[in-house]
């Protein structure tokens, strides 16, 4: 029997090169998917929440840029109006693994559950950046100064009658993305407390730069 020696060598050479292809595509493969492990990893590290803080809280004290000083008690927020500004505060916990950078706020005269996600646009932006460690308290803050802003009324009006107020917040990590927004309402205490503010839930919260989880299918 004739061996046709060059067809075989070429047979094999095939053959080992098709072994190869496969061990390497393997290899990618496996090596692609440590990858997204390790960086889903370290972006769950930085990812901050931020909630109310809980009501046994140490209360905090805020200063505004013109030396204005308002207390706020843990669970709580605060709504002040002196010399025809409202100033607005929030006592809050990161309960994320990330430092948590506050950019902006968008603020309703009312509470209603229903009322969409939020486009970026809206937002007014943070005169500073507040900072919220992982784990730790921190605060908001916001105030109306311009009685031409579409909103100040509507703010005076809600203050004056201490109804229910919404506040939007748009925060994300210290690299500057994972994007959340956090939906807080605002509850009046009852009026024996009236001097104490109002009580802050945490309603809903959107990512930004990544899948919002209630998108995703079952």
């Amino acid at each position: 029997m004739h061996v046709d020696w060059a067809s075989a060598a070429s047979l094999a050479t095939a053959g080992g090169t098709l072994v190869l292809a496969v061990a390497t595509f393997a290899a990618v493969r496996s090596a692609n998917r440590a990858a997204r492990t390790a960086e889903h990893s370290l972006l769950a590290a930085l990812r901050p929440l931020l909630v109310p803080s809980r009501m046994q809280d140490d209360t905090q004290k805020v200063m505004f840029g013109d030396t204005k000083w308002v207390r706020i008690p843990g669970g709580s927020a605060a709504v002040e109006v002196e010399n025809d500004v409202i100033y607005l505060t929030a006592s809050l916990r990161n309960v994320g693994s990330g430092i948590a950078i506050l950019h902006g706020w968008r603020f309703y005269p009312d509470w209603d559950p229903d009322r969409p996600r939020p486009g970026l646009d809206g937002f007014h932006r943070q005169a500073r950046d507040l900072y919220v460690p992982p784990g730790d308290l921190g605060f908001w803050q916001a105030a109306f100064r311009d009685q031409d802003d579409p909103q100040y009324a509507d703010a005076c009006k809600a203050v004056a009658s201490r109804g229910q107020m919404t506040v939007d917040l748009l925060y994300g990590d210290h690299e500057g993305g994972q994007r959340v927004i956090t939906r807080f309402g605002l509850y009046p205490k009852p009026e024996d407390r009236a001097a104490e503010g109002w009580i802050l839930s945490a309603g809903r919260y959107w990512n930004v730069d990544r899948p919002d989880p209630r998108d995703r299918p079952a």
